[in-house]
């Protein structure tokens, strides 16, 4: 009796890890390159260790087929996956937002390795991509994506049948709401580079033998600076609102 008790709550622990351990290891901060397998492990299963209390009486009983186990599992790392995915492509709109700014000044092709994306990437995106994630954890919006976690065990129900559909579009709709918003906070880099471009044009109308180009590329870097020192603080404002605003989606209102 014992054994069996023993194996059922196992088999809890694990239904619950699948859901969480393949969230967090997508979530901003933690699922980042720089972060050691170990320490995301660890974070996994603390957080599983912690919300298992709440979470177990939404939990189905085991099934006595192997298939219905391999079902039930693979639901909960698919809602998992969902979770952690919204949350990481909600991250990344400061990645687009920080590309176009690198055409539109000048940096480009200074580029770093980007933790976000795990790739390399264009200087003012790796520094927004990290200022992002450090204020995310700065203003506790890292809460966010563990009580939408915890409150996914009501929406998603573990043993109901999957809403793949609801799901893609979802997913559709947030790829296309996070590039639009990262090109809507690098509008006021859109506007006035295109200015400084016609009046660089309009210049080089007017006197063809002046080397606008041997000019204008100083002046299209210090004019981008001066657009970020103005503008970053609205932009990160911006970007946080709309991070918490896409995490609340999943937190049942109390």
């Amino acid at each position: 009796m014992l054994e069996r008790l023993l194996a059922l709550e196992a088999f809890s622990y694990l239904l619950v890890f699948s859901r969480l351990g393949t969230a967090v290891m997508l979530m901003p901060g933690v699922a980042e390159a720089f972060v050691p397998a170990r320490v995301r492990l660890l974070v996994a299963l603390t957080v599983t260790v912690v919300m298992y209390p709440v979470v177990a009486p939404l939990l189905p009983s085991t099934p006595n087929a192997f298939i219905a186990v391999l079902l039930l599992i693979f639901g909960e790392v698919t809602i998992g996956l969902f979770i952690g995915s919204v949350a990481r492509i909600l991250a990344t709109a400061l990645t687009t937002t920080g590309t176009i700014m690198a055409f539109l000044t000048g940096f480009a092709n200074a580029t770093l390795f980007n933790p976000m994306i795990q790739d390399q990437g264009a200087l003012t995106s790796v520094f927004l991509s990290l200022l992002g994630t450090l204020l995310i954890f700065a203003t506790g919006l890292h809460h966010l994506m563990f009580a939408a976690l915890m409150d996914s065990y009501t929406m998603f129900i573990p043993g109901a049948p999957l809403p793949l559909d609801d799901l893609s579009e979802a997913m559709s709709r947030l790829v296309a709401g996070s590039f639009k918003l990262g090109v809507q906070l690098a509008a006021p880099f859109i506007l006035v580079i295109t200015l400084f471009y016609i009046c660089l044009g309009i210049l080089a109308r007017l006197m063809p033998q002046f080397q606008v180009f041997f000019v204008g590329l100083p002046l299209q870097i210090m004019l981008g600076l001066i657009i970020m020192v103005v503008s970053i603080s609205a932009i990160m404002m911006w970007f946080l609102e709309y991070f918490a605003t896409g995490m609340s989606g999943f937190i049942n209102p109390r």
